[in-house]
């Protein structure tokens, strides 16, 4: 494998191979946006983030990367998003052979339909866990089953999907929405009942879908289709140690950041996203 820049500027001996616990693999595919396009940038944008990261978690009282992060070698299909997807999925085959705990940055949404189906193929009864602003349930968009709006179309169909924070969606979408296992994040505002229904729908094993622009464009303007009245870092986090602690997560991908220019904080709050996110994974906090 090529050599790599390490996440977060950690030593070497947590990030090779044989002895990280944690694999990470940019997939920078930016081909099926349709508005605000860079999310093909987004992966250097959250390394350099990282790099300013203190690797102690105060909430978990925890230095995550002991357990190992080693970032693999990207997928760089570029030539369409069918071609894209093949080889996303065959990759993600590949990688559950290895037993690692497995995690993935994009890129726009589109690159998380190839993961997902390796995934659910994988684990049997899985639950999909969608955090995003838009329902990215159309089976077909702009002539591509695998457009980034058509992002859990598959899931909806092959395995338990529960969509979280959703405030965007076309008509076209309803005979495909399950409003039962939906959370719109209209009706979450002010509330925090909707934690423990959505974690009551889910099944033991859990997959993390995260579109960064499921947060409020006023801390993540830096997405390709920011929409208004999104969640807070302080909601978020606290909902994703209720997941993690409840169930097995079982990889996760974080899609959707769009740098801007001399922009730093979304870059920073994608990383500590991603780092949280692992803390919670591997810590035995309670």
């Amino acid at each position: 494998m090529s050599k790599q820049p390490a996440f977060g500027g950690i030593e070497n001996d947590f990030t090779e191979y044989e002895h990280a616990h944690i694999l990470l693999q940019s997939i920078p595919y930016d081909g099926t946006s349709t508005w605000g396009k860079g999310a093909d940038e987004g992966f250097k944008a959250f390394l350099e983030a990282a790099e300013h990261l203190e690797l102690y978690d105060i909430e978990t009282d925890s230095e995550v990367y002991r357990k190992g992060i080693h970032i693999i070698d990207s997928i760089d299909e570029k030539s369409s998003p069918e071609a894209l997807y093949k080889k996303v999925y065959q990759n993600t085959k590949e990688l559950l052979k290895s037993n690692k705990f497995l995690t993935f940055f994009g890129g726009e949404h589109s690159i998380s339909i190839g993961i997902i189906k390796a995934f659910y193929e994988h684990f049997e009864n899985l639950t999909i866990l969608q955090i995003d602003a838009h329902t990215d349930l159309r089976p077909s968009y702009l002539g591509s089953p695998y457009n980034h709006a058509c992002a859990v179309y598959d899931a909806s169909k092959n395995a338990n999907l529960i969509q979280v924070g959703i405030r965007s969606m076309d008509r076209s979408e309803l005979e495909h929405l399950d409003n039962d296992k939906c959370f719109f994040a209209e009706d979450m505002y002010g509330k925090s009942d909707w934690i423990q229904q959505s974690i009551d729908k889910m099944t033991d094993q859990v997959y993390v879908t995260f579109d960064l622009d499921a947060f409020d464009p006023s801390i993540m303007p830096a997405t390709g289709t920011p929409e208004p009245g999104g969640l807070n870092w302080n909601t978020t986090i606290q909902y994703l140690r209720r997941v993690f602690n409840a169930k097995e997560v079982v990889g996760f991908d974080i899609v959707e950041l769009a740098p801007v220019e001399n922009l730093h904080a979304p870059n920073l709050l994608a990383a500590k996203l991603y780092y949280k996110m692992l803390s919670y994974k591997f810590s035995d906090y309670e």
